[in-house]
């Protein structure tokens, strides 16, 4: 057997071994991910041209690069919502100094700087959008304003309506209410596409975003229509991605492929646990494979008949947590101690951790597919499965 086939062939089981695993893996509380941040770097987007002809095409420009707490997660982003889908509350916090699982008074409050409550009809620092704008070859649909259904198309900034649901397949998203500069390759939001509502996301290393939110079951009848049928999610996006392509044909039109940065919150990743949310890193932090991501084995369970209240912190020792909690407020400032109290468990066993791998730079290329990387790198191939094998070995273990 070829090396090629052979790794196609190692791949193949381990694809159908971590199938089983998920198909396995147990319900928590929380799910905590520890060591979260790197130094590492990403291409923007350097130039548009021909965006709506079908001669498209983006030049990536020279690579940003980033390091610390949280990084690349740390830089702003942008929130993002698929149905099926109902939110009721998002707020978004920042603090000084935050440390999971820590009560001491050298921690500071937690200050609300967004807001949206839809039952009061109000919103402050939030700007909400769609990708139904201009469609491209290469871009994909661009940002619009969302009119107040949240997925039609508004000519401003608009207040998504109480009875806000979205269905399967339908999403918004959730800037702030800062607009940016002039797109320009040395500007703060970098190059992005012509005509859009252009705002920033949300900065902050020690951050915290909250929902109140419903995924109900989906009611319309499946069909191949349908990408994503009843499968929710609300994820975190590198705000550079969505101003110039949130699903682009051409991998150079997005910062996504060099690994600027996604995180998942709350997301059902597939049809048969559509019942199970998942978080999931997709960064370089000690990975090749970029569209696998760093995932949670452990899941959340999705409540399809009540709200739910939940959210992530990023905090200030390099945590990340996705947390459910009924008992969970939207108030203007959350001290320490009562945000640390919405994680109290009585079992530790309720909390899903997983270490992420220190590393001192991140990989150049999102393509695990180029099965010769893992031969010409000098870690080699073994290193590799050793590394996989390992991490297998410690899921099963826990």
């Amino acid at each position: 057997m070829s090396g090629l086939k052979m790794i196609y062939s190692i791949f193949a089981v381990l694809g159908l071994f971590l199938d089983t695993v998920l198909a396995t893996a147990q319900a928590y509380k929380q799910l905590e991910f520890s060591n979260v941040g790197f130094t590492g770097s990403f291409t923007p987007v350097q130039k548009i041209s021909d965006e709506t002809s079908s001669k498209c095409t983006c030049e990536p420009g020279d690579r940003e690069y980033f390091s610390g707490t949280n990084a690349p997660l740390s830089e702003y982003l942008s929130v993002h919502l698929r149905g099926p889908l109902k939110l009721s509350q998002f707020g978004f916090y920042v603090a000084d100094k935050f440390i999971i699982n820590d009560n001491s008074s050298s921690l500071g409050t937690w200050d609300r700087v967004a807001y949206y409550n839809a039952e009061k009809q109000t919103a402050d620092n939030v700007t909400f959008t769609t990708n139904a704008g201009t469609d491209s070859p290469c871009l994909g649909k661009a940002l619009c304003y969302a009119a107040n259904d949240g997925v039609s198309k508004a000519d401003s900034s608009t207040v998504l309506k109480s009875d806000n649901y979205i269905s399967s397949d339908e999403e918004f998203s959730i800037f702030s209410s800062t607009e940016c500069p002039k797109s320009g390759k040395n500007k703060k939001c970098g190059v992005y596409r012509k005509g859009i509502p252009a705002y920033y996301g949300f900065y902050g290393t020690t951050k915290m975003f909250l929902f109140e939110f419903e995924m109900p079951r989906e009611t319309k009848k499946n069909s191949s229509s349908f990408s994503y049928y009843d499968m929710p999610a609300i994820w975190l996006l590198n705000d550079h991605i969505p101003r110039t392509s949130q699903y682009p044909t051409n991998g150079n039109c997005s910062c996504w492929s060099s690994g600027c940065g996604e995180y998942d919150i709350f997301e059902v990743m597939n049809g048969t646990e559509r019942d199970r949310l998942y978080s999931t890193f997709h960064t370089f932090q000690g990975i090749e494979n970029l569209n696998v991501g760093i995932q949670s084995y452990g899941y959340i369970e999705r409540d399809t008949e009540n709200t739910m209240r939940g959210g992530v912190i990023f905090d200030s020792n390099g945590s990340t947590i996705s947390f459910i909690s009924s008992s969970l407020s939207f108030d203007q400032n959350l001290t320490a101690s009562s945000v640390n109290g919405l994680l109290y468990v009585s079992d530790e066993d309720q909390v899903y951790n997983r270490k992420l791998l220190s590393v001192a730079g991140s990989a150049s290329s999102s393509k695990q597919s180029d099965a010769f990387s893992l031969l010409t790198d000098g870690r080699g191939l073994w290193y590799y499965l050793l590394t996989i094998f390992t991490g297998l070995a410690h899921f099963i273990m826990v």
